[in-house]
């Protein structure tokens, strides 16, 4: 039988790599603000992004360029849910809200997920989705 492990807590850097002003050491994110810094990445990470691991992100971006449709909405979902199930085991539970704004050539992505280990609400983040050139 498996035996099922509950962490207390989770450390990562802070990718501003900003020193403190007095200690002068990197900041550092704890528990629920790390794991959804960790998961934001994940999904805002273009495959082939990170060199060792090529496979690691979405390409959501590339439905910019997509008709506004149910299905293109439904792929958004789908890349983000696949994404954080394969690559980010300290979460559960995820959900995915995407909503389209044709006039904007925009989605609004809100990402939803239960952290594993942690005695703490769901967590959420937003982030627009949008043309950059």
């Amino acid at each position: 039988m498996a035996i099922k492990r509950k962490s207390r807590a989770f450390k990562d850097i802070s990718l501003s790599f900003s020193p403190h002003p007095i200690t002068k050491d990197l900041p550092v994110l704890t528990n629920e603000r790390a794991i959804v810094r960790s998961v934001r990445n994940l999904v805002e990470t273009i495959p082939t992004e990170r060199f060792f691991n090529p496979l690691l992100g979405t390409d959501i971006r590339d439905s910019l360029f997509e008709n506004f449709s149910r299905t293109t909405v439904n792929i958004i979902e789908d890349q983000v849910r696949e994404t954080v199930n394969a690559y980010e085991p300290r979460v559960s539970n995820i959900g995915v809200e995407v909503r389209a704004i044709p006039d904007n050539n925009t989605f609004e992505v809100k990402v939803l997920f239960e952290i594993n280990g942690l005695a703490v609400a769901p967590q959420s983040f937003t982030f627009i989705l949008e043309p950059t050139r």
